[in-house]
């Protein structure tokens, strides 16, 4: 099953629009629904959709999108919000403010699930020794007494492999660009 990413570098490759017809089709019910949620009216809403999916597939063949969830919510949002403010010029300010701090907080997630995953991974490829002992000291807090003490290595050998073991960490996390 290819990825959302996978899709849209496909899309921007042949402008198949049944390729980006079916990636919004996953995501259209929770496009209807924050519609309805700020517009407050199914017929504004369905509108809204079918006028949000007119907008991305024309800018997808433009822009570079990481991550397509996040980025469609923020389209969808300010689709909504563009809306709400033509109806009523009046309404800005607050919810602008809201929608900024939100997408920043949900940037943010995605960004330290990346450095969480990428740090798993790169603790799955130190020396079995390191791997361990690291384990046991960072994510345990377990000493280098109590690790000597539970994997019978030799407490020069246990100080070794953390230390070893954080280089070996950080070099791995540099070569796949996990900002710190």
């Amino acid at each position: 099953m290819p990825t959302d990413e996978e899709i849209l570098s496909r899309y921007r490759k042949t402008g198949d629009q049944e390729l980006i017809g079916s990636l919004f089709n996953s995501y259209m019910l929770l496009v209807y629904g924050l519609c309805l949620k700020y517009l407050k009216n199914r017929a504004d809403s369905q509108d809204a959709t079918m006028a949000i999916y007119e907008h991305i597939s024309d800018k997808l063949l433009g822009t570079e999108v990481n991550h397509f969830k996040s980025w469609l919510f923020m389209v969808s949002k300010n689709h909504c919000l563009m809306e709400l403010r033509k109806k009523n010029p009046e309404v800005h300010g607050d919810i602008f403010m809201e929608s900024a701090e939100a997408m920043h907080l949900i940037d943010e997630k995605i960004e330290l699930e990346k450095d969480i995953e990428a740090l798993e991974e790169c603790i799955e490829e130190l020396k079995e020794d390191q791997k361990i002992c690291v384990n046991l000291f960072f994510l345990e807090r377990k000493s280098y007494q109590q690790i000597t003490e539970e994997t019978k290595i030799d407490l020069k050998k246990v100080k070794s492999h953390i230390q070893n073991g954080k280089r070996n960490l950080k070099m791995c996390l540099e070569s796949k660009n996990v900002r710190r």
